[in-house]
């Protein structure tokens, strides 16, 4: 999966709706920065690092199709842009971190209407390419903890579906088995979403990985026997105590240092967070009809009372590293990482 995931062509940001897969392969062409919102809302659109190069393109498109001529006019229209993309889910830092950036670009510069149409566009791309070059390092710097032979447990999906290009946990997956290493992949169903049933062993096979999928609840099972021997996952944020991933992600954590398994975070920089503490985050609590539902059939009672929040939160004492595209960062690295930084 070389091609990216994202692209920006003539005024069009292009992708594959995600919800669709696997069992389609749609192609969404929007033109608004309203049409990439939706997108995001409904899932189509999804992963942390995905989420701020379609942020950053959504803002793009909000100045190449504006009509308006007056610099500080647009510069309105710009945040106002940047309100709608933020109302759209409030948990991956990834997509204010984007926001954040093209707007702090914008703000500083003094140009005409047609130059900071550029610039703008200009930054987007920047984000999109960077985030493309951070997974090919995280994927090179990741591959050093795994061997020939290994079983690596994933969950949810942080391949390249969820990143411009190439994949963060995936990515390590990916750039193991070209340096030809044997590895196989476990990989969790994720209810309610089932991402990893739809999308990691989608990805994973047609790359031509032996993966094996199993149910959320079968990964104490998987564990006891040995069956997979380190756990590979991505992160939606990470801040100075944890990290907040897909829902069932500090189940696995805890498991896996029940069992001795050495627990991996796999992300970029731009998912960091490391002015805030886990009890300053907002866990994103998504519809009851994705737990009561599969698909369009119902499995659960009329009128009962459902808990669906989309992520859970890992203390850092369950990490074993974070890899990302600065390199490994054990729990003593990450620290003076965050020091160096931020503090």
């Amino acid at each position: 999966m070389d091609k990216r995931t994202i692209e920006w062509w003539d005024g069009t940001v292009i992708t594959i709706d995600q919800a669709k897969l696997p069992l389609k392969e749609v192609i969404l062409k929007m033109r608004s920065c309203g049409e990439v919102a939706e997108a995001i809302k409904t899932m189509k659109i999804r992963g942390a690092p995905l989420l701020g190069a379609a942020a950053a393109f959504a803002l793009a498109l909000a100045t190449y199709h504006s009509k308006i001529k007056d610099r500080d006019e647009l510069m309105k229209d710009l945040e106002n842009a940047a309100e709608i993309l933020r109302a759209t889910r409030p948990t991956a830092v990834n997509l204010f971190w984007a926001i954040d950036r093209v707007l702090s670009k914008a703000r500083g510069f003094s140009g005409n209407v047609n130059d900071l149409v550029t610039l703008v566009i200009d930054e987007a791309q920047k984000i999109a390419d960077e985030d493309a070059e951070a997974n090919r390092l995280i994927g090179k710097y990741g591959a050093e903890i795994i061997n020939d032979r290994d079983v690596i447990l994933t969950h949810c999906n942080a391949g390249a579906l969820a990143t411009v290009e190439y994949g963060t946990a995936l990515g390590i997956v990916r750039a193991s088995w070209e340096q030809g290493k044997k590895i196989r992949v476990i990989a969790t169903e994720t209810r309610p979403k089932l991402q990893g049933a739809r999308l990691t062993t989608f990805e994973l096979q047609r790359d031509g990985i032996p993966v094996t999928l199993i149910t959320d609840n079968m990964v104490g099972y998987v564990m006891y026997k040995r069956l997979a021997n380190k756990v590979v996952v991505g992160a939606d944020r990470i801040v100075q105590d944890a990290v907040i991933n897909k829902i069932g992600t500090f189940a696995i954590a805890v498991l896996a240092k029940e069992q001795g398994i050495p627990f991996y975070i796999a992300a970029p920089r731009s998912s960091f967070d490391l002015k805030h503490k886990s009890a300053d985050i907002t866990i994103e609590e998504r519809k009851p009809e994705e737990v009561t539902n599969i698909n369009s059939h119902r499995i659960a009672a009329e009128g009962i009372d459902v808990l669906n929040p989309a992520f859970d939160i890992t203390p850092l004492k369950y990490v074993t590293a974070i890899i990302c595209e600065s390199g490994i960062l054990y729990k003593e690295d990450f620290v003076k990482f965050r020091i160096g930084n931020y503090e």
